[in-house]
């Protein structure tokens, strides 16, 4: 998923704010990638179609035990799984002859739609205190203090941890239909409560709501579409949150645009926060639960309807079959505990998930986008919102394009590619800003090199992160990983957030891109070592595949 992040500078931005380029810092730009997202590398053979079960080795690797999983040809997990289709019988997934359009993915969009519009309102609050922050600090008191003006940003970061780790509690019990419904509740108060406050404890709370409902979304949104979305277009429709992240984000700060002449308008732009999260709540009510949490609770009927009207009635025999065996042999959701992450094998994923979230924060996105301002300046666009418009733009067509290439190349390969584009991006900057070159030069490069980093991340590193993490997980730990994966996520933005400005004044810009590029080229190199490719396989293929459990079970 998704996903964009909330950038916190605090205390260590106070010698920016009254430096030469103050006119651009003072609006506090808490500018983020949009983070929902995908260049030429062989994807391994890693994970095998149990439809056509082989006698080999399927491999899932980590540097503390090198582990083998075998798929045993002597057995034959699911027949159903190998019934070929009745003549006449196809559903939308398969109907695409001649030039006739592929429509498989058009039942599952509206649920998918409805979703995504938690990641619009997700990339909203972010960048809605990206300008009117200093008009905020005017009017309630604060200004001037950079300390405060950090920590109305960051206190976003501590909800999001909270409602992360708890969201997996609400999914097991509620549903992710539910969820989303309930999860509309801090989300409306809080941007009340914000648009209304007149002191500095009443913006801190509302603040804090609104980031302990985008918690509970960011963890939410790829697992309900994961859940919902036909197997082949899961990755085209997960790229929905993406692009949701950075429709909010290009809407936040167009709407923003008006701040820097009426001191007022950020309560009236908080206010309209709260209209998407009514229109979730309502389009909750006409959406779909995931079909395998109704299969989980024992709502079989439902679960079939569900399939039947969003997968095609070809697909029902055998994902009813696929989910029981997965539930009757691992067990469900509602039996997991916490503890269950240092159990093998959701310890390797939990481990994947979070190390996933580090190296994409350390490879330094918010970073180059809060110093992204100052660049664009110095080529003469001294409008900061013009600036972020431009990220923005430059995010959402990448968002674009992965959402093309997701269940085409393969997720593997795009986080592979991404990271090396980030990589070569930040030594491009570098360079520009180390060589002694012409200056104009030199700006441009700086120019091409940032567009370049924030194409190259929103087209795999920050979608694809959010994807593939629930298709690694089991159906019985998907919420508890994902909540841990995301509270990893956070910590680390936090930590991005408070330091980074004290690093680039202690070595410098451009050591510190170098370092970032440096990042870059290791998550290309995990990548390419630990990430199992899951296109075009369903997530209890994926699960039955890297589960040893259940195949010693079905022996």
């Amino acid at each position: 998923m998704i996903t964009c992040f909330h950038l916190a500078f605090s205390r260590s931005e106070r010698s920016l704010l009254h430096g030469p380029h103050s006119c651009i810092l003072s609006s506090h730009p808490m500018l983020v990638a949009t983070v929902i997202s995908q260049p030429v590398l062989p994807v391994p053979a890693t994970l095998t179609s149990l439809r056509n079960p082989k006698s080999e080795y399927l491999r899932f690797v980590f540097p503390y035990r090198r582990l083998r999983f075998k798929v045993s040809s002597s057995k034959k997990p699911l027949p159903e799984l190998q019934t070929p289709q009745p003549d006449g019988e196809k559903s939308l997934v398969e109907q695409k002859e001649g030039g006739t359009a592929d429509l498989g993915w058009l039942p599952a969009f509206p649920h998918a739609l409805i979703a995504s519009m938690s990641n619009f309102l997700f990339g909203y609050h972010i960048g809605v205190m990206n300008g009117p922050i200093v008009s905020v600090a005017r009017e309630l008191g604060f200004e001037g203090d950079p300390i405060l003006e950090g920590l109305v940003v960051s206190i976003f970061i501590a909800g999001a941890f909270i409602g992360s780790i708890s969201s997996g509690l609400l999914m097991d019990k509620l549903g992710c239909r539910r969820t989303f419904q309930v999860d509309t509740i801090p989300l409306i108060l809080g941007a009340f409560i914000s648009a209304q406050a007149h002191t500095l404890d009443e913006i801190l709370w509302g603040r804090f709501l609104v980031g302990l409902g985008i918690g509970i979304n960011t963890v939410l949104v790829p697992i309900y579409v994961s859940e919902v979305a036909p197997t082949k277009y899961r990755g085209l429709l997960g790229s929905l949150c993406q692009i949701g992240t950075c429709l909010g984000i290009i809407t936040s700060l167009s709407l923003g645009i008006p701040s820097e002449t009426d001191p007022h308008w950020w309560r009236t732009i908080l206010y309209i926060a709260s209209v998407p999260s009514f229109i979730i709540a309502l389009g909750m009510q006409f959406a779909v639960d995931s079909p395998r949490w109704l299969c989980k609770v024992g709502r079989l009927d439902d679960a079939k309807a569900v399939i039947r009207n969003v997968w095609g009635p070809s697909e029902v025999e055998r994902a009813i079959e696929e989910f029981q065996y997965v539930i009757k042999n691992d067990g469900s959701d509602a039996s997991s505990r916490w503890l269950d992450l240092l159990v093998e094998p959701h310890s390797r994923v939990a481990f994947v998930g979070g190390s996933l979230f580090v190296l994409q924060q350390f490879a330094g996105i918010n970073g180059v986008l809060y110093f992204s301002s100052l660049t664009f300046k110095d080529v003469g666009i001294t409008s900061g919102a013009l600036a972020s418009l431009f990220v923005g733009l430059t995010n959402f067509a990448g968002a674009l394009y992965a959402s093309y290439l997701m269940d085409k190349e393969g997720r593997q390969k795009l986080l592979i590619g991404s990271y090396l584009g980030m990589a070569a991006s930040m030594f491009v900057v570098a360079c520009a800003i180390s060589f002694p070159i012409d200056e104009e030069l030199s700006h441009n490069l700086s120019i091409i090199g940032v567009l370049m980093y924030i194409f190259s991340f929103a087209v795999g590193a920050g979608p694809v992160t959010g994807i593939i993490i629930p298709e690694l997980s089991s159906t019985k730990m998907r919420g508890k990983i994902m909540g841990f994966s995301f509270s990893v996520h956070w910590v680390c933005n936090f930590l991005v957030g408070l330091f980074f400005l004290d690093v680039v004044e202690i070595f410098g810009v451009a050591p510190v891109y170098t370092g970032f590029g440096i990042v870059s080229l290791l998550a290309a190199m995990f990548a390419n070592y630990f990430i199992v490719e899951t296109k075009g396989r369903s997530l209890e293929e994926i699960e039955m595949s890297l589960n040893t459990n259940l195949q010693a079970k079905d022996k």
